[in-house]
């Protein structure tokens, strides 16, 4: 039995296809520097920054701090003159995003038999976004921070690694103080969420079925996971059983 569940956000909490959400949320966001920033030119410094962020390993800045660094340096602007514009899009256009998602199916229950028990719960979401754009989504997905109080939600803030390697795992069980068998993993993106974790020797939950399409599974040349930590796939009524 896990002592801690780590649970991924988009297509495991959350159907969130980042075929539709992602063009979405980058037109918004373009609308909302249109007059400061030319698009193409904010669009490739968000993907410099993305990097910068993927490139932590754990023990140097914080995302939120290696994105600044990135973004502001190479649009030689001010952070206090386009900080303000980030958080009112993340309050007022953010928000219009939520017609593209819909509750993943059985993602209340998994949230409620996780901290049953006593268990440490973690929102392991890649954390890219500000705090507030997650907690906004695990509003959308009916598992609020109003009505769970999860021991970890990693975002931008509180990171210093993203979900491209194992470091971000490592960072997870040093925050919860938790050894890597006493965690499973829960998510739909098999080289993030089963592979990364996996590698840090944490046991992993796949999510699939028919709501999560975007991830399979593990294809010809896909990294593959232990046998031994890879306790199971399918939906996540499925998962029930391991959590009780």
């Amino acid at each position: 039995m896990p002592k801690a569940v780590l649970l991924d956000l988009d297509d495991t909490l959350l159907i969130n296809n980042m075929a539709s959400f992602i063009p979405a949320y980058f037109q918004l966001l373009t609308q909302s520097f249109a007059d400061r920033i030319p698009s193409d030119r904010l669009l490739l410094e968000l993907m410099r920054g993305i990097e910068a962020m993927d490139a932590n390993e754990g023990s140097g800045p914080t995302n939120e701090e290696a994105f600044e660094t990135s973004f502001y340096s190479a649009l030689e602007m001010n952070l206090g003159a386009l900080r303000p514009v980030f958080e009112r899009f993340y309050a007022e256009e953010f928000p219009k995003l939520r017609t593209i998602t819909r509750p993943m199916p059985g993602g209340r229950g998994v949230v409620e038999r996780a901290f049953a028990g006593g268990r440490q719960v973690a929102i392991a979401t890649n954390p890219v976004f500000p705090r507030t754009a997650v907690e906004q989504r695990l509003d959308w997905a009916g598992v609020s921070v109003l009505d769970f109080k999860y021991d970890l939600v990693t975002t931008i803030e509180n990171m210093h690694a993203t979900k491209a390697g194992t470091a971000y795992y490592r960072e997870i069980l040093s925050a919860l103080g938790r050894e890597p068998q006493e965690c499973l993993m829960v998510g739909d993106d098999w080289q993030r969420d089963m592979v990364y974790a996996s590698r840090a020797g944490i046991p992993v939950y796949f999510v699939t079925g028919p709501e999560t399409p975007v991830f399979p599974g593990p294809g010809p040349g896909d990294d593959p996971v232990p046998d031994e930590l890879l306790t199971g796939s399918g939906s996540l009524a499925e998962l029930l059983p391991l959590l009780t």
